[in-house]
């Protein structure tokens, strides 16, 4: 059984491109692989100064990612918390001593965040070191991400690289260079205005909604001024591409709702009408799970003390092997 490893900042409610962006892919593998999937909760200290929100937040995260149908009852499925497993921190600080600042002066990420306006700390600077030490301190065969996130596998793969380099043998490697698995059918999920559905752009849709703000919000979803008896390209409209993510593109409802668009005489509220009724149908066991785990703050914590257990005694080998290599 092959190992995954991945995780979300817990920047608050997850939404539908969380779903389709990530989520989904960790419920799928959970069937007939290892997961390692935790809240990273050392990240978001570089844009959440709150500490009420940032605690409620991880709390928040983890409840969803249970909603969702990560199965954290079956053995090989563990969910975690970032600050419980503090060697992430240590394994930073020997990876950054093989890291080349060239190589963060490159990380785009980076840059994308600071031209938004976020404060440029060195935290947010060595972002990608960090997300390393959570990979490769897990050894996981397989990292998932979407294609935004590619360049922060690469660039773990060649800190693995580096470091196995300069203190071991080809051999006995420190560190396993994990495979990034890139989700080529995630891409990025629009949000009601059209851009990349994201909370901090205010665009997103919480497929968790009470019913009535949930079909509230799907109207809102812009479309453009084409009269209803003409036809349509199911292809340019915002609704269409997200019924199409949730749905599945080889889905029968997602052909039928194309053909409708193609046919004329079929309207942008229809199709709001459609992808409300889509949510409640896909999303209906997820919205009951949420409400029991909502009131079961102790099966939560059983669950992130056992996931931090699991995830413990990994890192604490391949730590202890890191120390060792280096002279500690």
């Amino acid at each position: 059984m092959k190992r995954v490893l991945s995780g979300l900042q817990p920047s608050g409610q997850l939404h539908l491109g969380n779903y389709a962006g990530a989520i989904k892919q960790f419920v799928d593998l959970q069937h007939d692989h290892e997961m390692f999937v935790f809240v990273a909760s050392y990240h978001a200290l570089t844009t959440i100064k709150d500490p009420a929100e940032l605690r409620a937040n991880i709390r928040q995260v983890v409840i969803d990612y249970l909603a969702f149908g990560l199965d954290a009852d079956l053995p090989h499925v563990n969910i975690y918390l970032q600050q419980d497993v503090p060697a992430v921190t240590e394994l930073t600080w020997l990876l950054s001593c093989v890291c080349p600042k060239s190589q963060m002066d490159k990380a785009t990420t980076y840059k994308d965040k600071v031209a938004k306006g976020i404060s440029a700390s060195v935290g947010l600077f060595t972002y990608p070191i960090l997300q390393a030490a959570d990979i490769l301190g897990v050894a996981p065969d397989i990292v998932p991400v979407g294609e935004d996130q590619r360049q922060h596998v690469e660039i773990t793969r060649d800190l693995a690289q580096r470091f196995n380099h300069a203190y071991a043998s080809e051999d006995d490697p420190v560190f396993k260079v994990p495979d990034v698995m890139v989700r080529a059918d995630a891409g990025v999920l629009p949000g009601l205005d059209g851009e990349k559905m994201s909370k901090s752009y205010g665009n997103i849709i919480d497929p968790f909604l009470p019913e009535k703000k949930l079909r509230k919000t799907i109207m809102k979803i812009v479309s453009d001024s084409t009269p209803m008896e003409e036809p349509k390209d199911p292809e340019a409209d915002t609704t269409f591409k997200i019924f199409r993510a949730i749905a599945g593109a080889e889905d029968q409802r997602t052909t039928d709702l194309a053909a409708q668009y193609r046919a004329g005489n079929f309207g942008y509220g229809h199709a709001k009408q459609a992808l409300f009724e889509l949510l409640l149908d896909h999303f209906g066991d997820a919205r009951e799970r949420r409400e029991k785990l909502m009131q079961d703050p102790g099966y939560v914590e059983q669950v992130l003390r056992s996931g931090a257990e699991q995830a413990n005694e990994v890192l604490s080998k391949v730590l202890e092997k890191a120390r060792t290599a280096v002279g500690l």
